[in-house]
């Protein structure tokens, strides 16, 4: 993984990330020099400093944008609306809930994500998916032919975004071999956490059936063929999903989760590194609980001890070998206990691949790539 920041993983992890998600090295290199010696102090120290130096050159991009559209060259500012985007949204997520400047970049984030789909004339629909007596948002990525297609819901992680997954080219890999997207901001994620007060639940398919029968709706989409996919704490999420709503055609995993709770338990003795800065406060706020007692006494419900038996459909897990959050050992034990799906596999990404860390953060190719190709494939059988 490419680390600016020498025994940083935290900070190294948001530079990566943000390259992945379409950041200019050359932007990105300005954001970080400023703060190198601040990194030194540790994961949660000097993250405001961070904060301020990844919004100016946010700001900076942003205006840059603008410039751009309004000299008529859309494409160019669309390009650039896409980068500023995610550099508030990274920006955001490294703060703690508290921090009160985060709650502004948020939503510049959602705004430049929308100025550069408009911009950059793309196929992306923003929708709402019925959630018990709320909704929570989403966006379908298509190609606007109107053409029947398979398609994919795709969940977040514990800290990822909607948007941070479309822009690292998830939407476009599944476009280019004939698939559709919808990427969701699930109740404890995104928009769903941080503007609806939707917290994370064990029971993942009160979220995704709606998901799954929004797009089953769609005349664009072959009801037929709805898969599920998660990446990092959705290697959780949509197995459990996929094993309790037994309408999904396949499911697929970038990176295994299948003990997260007791994972939690390995955390508090230190054992692992941490995907965000302010880690407890962050975990307490996306699971809806006020204290670590009563969010540990909760942690035993999220296993897929015991449900990933009733998976049935396709299944694909893929990991890296070298996964500093997430031992390997999950990827192994979720392929293990899959023992009723119709079609299991299990990738294990080496240095061979250039991609061994978690979900890929040291390459983004790799692993999207094959979860792409595999579904693709998977679909296509399914017509035989």
């Amino acid at each position: 993984m490419f680390e600016p920041f020498p025994g940083n993983y935290v900070w190294n992890l948001q530079v990566n990330l943000a390259l992945i998600c379409g950041g200019n090295h050359g932007e990105i290199d300005e954001a970080c020099r400023p703060i190198k010696e601040a990194a030194a102090n540790g994961e949660d120290a000097g993250t405001a400093l961070l904060f301020d130096s990844w919004i100016a050159v946010a700001k900076q991009v942003e205006e840059n944008a603008r410039q751009d559209e309004e000299s008529g060259y859309l494409l160019s500012a669309g390009t650039k609306y896409a980068r500023a985007s995610g550099y508030y949204l990274s920006a955001e997520r490294m703060q703690s809930r508290d921090y009160a400047p985060r709650w502004e970049a948020y939503d510049k984030g959602l705004e430049l994500y929308r100025k550069h789909v408009e911009c950059s004339g793309l196929h992306v629909d923003f929708v709402e998916i019925p959630f018990e007596d709320t909704t929570y948002p989403a966006i379908f990525v298509h190609d606007g032919s109107g053409i029947k297609r398979p398609a994919l819901v795709s969940c977040n992680g514990l800290d990822s975004m909607k948007e941070q997954v479309n822009m690292a080219g998830h939407g476009k890999s599944n476009l280019d071999r004939g698939m559709y997207t919808l990427f969701v901001d699930q109740p404890g994620t995104g928009e769903a956490l941080r503007k609806r007060g939707l917290t994370a639940v064990y029971d993942t398919e009160r979220w995704a059936t709606p998901a799954y029968e929004y797009l089953a709706s769609r005349a664009d989409v072959d009801e037929n063929k709805i898969g599920m996919f998660g990446l990092s704490l959705g290697g959780y999420y949509a197995p459990r999903a996929a094993a309790n709503e037994p309408r999904f055609a396949l499911c697929a995993v970038m990176g295994a989760n299948h003990v997260w709770g007791q994972r939690q338990k390995e955390r508090m003795e230190r054992e692992g590194e941490n995907p965000v800065p302010h880690y407890w406060d962050h975990v307490l706020w996306v699971w809806g609980f006020d204290n670590l007692d009563d969010f540990m006494a909760y942690m035993p419900n999220v296993t897929l001890d015991g449900q990933i038996e009733k998976l049935t459909m396709p299944f694909l897990v893929t990991h890296g070998e070298g996964d500093r959050q997430i031992p390997v050992a999950n990827a192994y034990r979720s392929y293990e206990q899959a023992v009723n799906s119709s079609q299991r596999h299990l990738r294990v990404f080496t240095k061979k691949d250039f991609e061994i860390e978690h979900c890929g953060a040291d390459n983004g190719t790799a692993m999207r790539d094959y979860i792409a190709d595999w579904c693709a494939e998977t679909f296509a059988k399914m017509d035989k």
